[in-house]
Order: C-alpha cells, then sequence, then structure tokens
C-alpha cells in the first residue's frame, strides 16, 4: 500500500530530514571544535612570531586596550629578564573588500617590529598582496615616520594598484602603535 501524499505526511517527512541533517550538523561541530581551536592557537603563535623580536617570550592571553572606543587585543612579549620588550596588538580595519585584520609588534617606544595580516578578502592579484608583498611589508620594521601612504603625504609607499587597501594597512598599524603610545610605559605588568 502506498503512503499518501498529503499535507501531515510531507511535514513529517521534511521534520525528520531536518532532525538528521541537524543531528549530523550538531556532531559535525563537536568533533571539529577543539582542532579548529588548536590551529588558531598555533596560527596566533606562529603570528606572535613572526611580529616581535626573537629574543623575547611572548605572553599568548591577550590583555585588552581601550583607545577612543575602541578595544584591541594586546600580547605582551618579555625578554629573559622579565621586562617588556614588545606588544604585539591586533588590530581590524576596513580595506577595499572588508575587514584587514592585523597583528602588529610593536616596542614600548612605539617602533614597529613587524606586521602580519591575520585574515582578509582583498581582491586576489591586487589588495591581496598585502600579506605576500615583502617590499610592502618590511617597510614597516623600525618605522617611525608619517602614517599615511606617499600619495597623502605620508612616507609609506602603497601596492600599486591597491592605495585603499594600503591606506587600511597603514591605519591598523597606525592604531596599533597609538595603542601601545597609551600604554604610557607601563605595560601590561
Amino acid at each position: 500500500m502506498a503512503a499518501v501524499s498529503n499535507l501531515r505526511n510531507m511535514v513529517l517527512c521534511l521534520f525528520g530530514v531536518c532532525l538528521v541533517c541537524s543531528a549530523i550538523l550538531g556532531a559535525t561541530y563537536v568533533v571539529t571544535e577543539e582542532p579548529i581551536a588548536q590551529a588558531s592557537a598555533r596560527a596566533l603563535s606562529d603570528a606572535l612570531g613572526e611580529v616581535l623580536p626573537q629574543d623575547c617570550t611572548p605572553c599568548t592571553t591577550a590583555e585588552p586596550i581601550v583607545l577612543d572606543g575602541t578595544s584591541y587585543e594586546c600580547y605582551t612579549a618579555r625578554d629573559a629578564g622579565g621586562n617588556v620588550a614588545a606588544y604585539a596588538v591586533k588590530t581590524v580595519s576596513g580595506g577595499f573588500g572588508g575587514p584587514i585584520e592585523l597583528l602588529v609588534g610593536v616596542y614600548p617606544d612605539g617602533r614597529v617590529c613587524g606586521t602580519k595580516v591575520l585574515s582578509h578578502s582583498e581582491t586576489p592579484g591586487l589588495g591581496a598582496k598585502c600579506a605576500t608583498d615583502e617590499g610592502f611589508i618590511n617597510q614597516f620594521k623600525g618605522f617611525e615616520g608619517r602614517f599615511a601612504v606617499r600619495k597623502d603625504g605620508g612616507d609609506i609607499d602603497a601596492i600599486t594598484a591597491s592605495t585603499i587597501t594600503s591606506k587600511a594597512y597603514v591605519k591598523g598599524v597606525e592604531a596599533a602603535v597609538k595603542a601601545v603610545k597609551s600604554l604610557g610605559g607601563q605595560g601590561n605588568e
């Protein structure tokens, strides 16, 4: 005997399919939650190693810095004597394709140690070069000049055909430097 197609049977069938799909999604989340957290922690640790001086030990627990109503995650790195060697500050600024998340290493005096793009959605081959163009990235190491691209009277060479992305990157680096300077030399003790 064939099942009769009526509203009740269709609703029960749809409910059953949704229940099974929800169970599968829930199980997938539970199974992948820990590996994703471990991969994120490893990526953060690697990024901290890239933007901070090699002779220091970074703290992997973020402390908040609030500046002008914006909260930044700040990781303190200490030298062998326990003194603050540098800070790594996570910033987000709006690029051409969306937010650009940066990790910026900053010495206590405000000089930049290094920068690393954590995530972006910039145009491949153009703005996406902000994560790979060594010439662009390396100009920030030890930087103490005016935080603006040359087109705007600053000291930073923009990525060719990616002025909006370059400006967003510079804005993110400048925000990190200002956040560290707002600590006034005390740091996260």
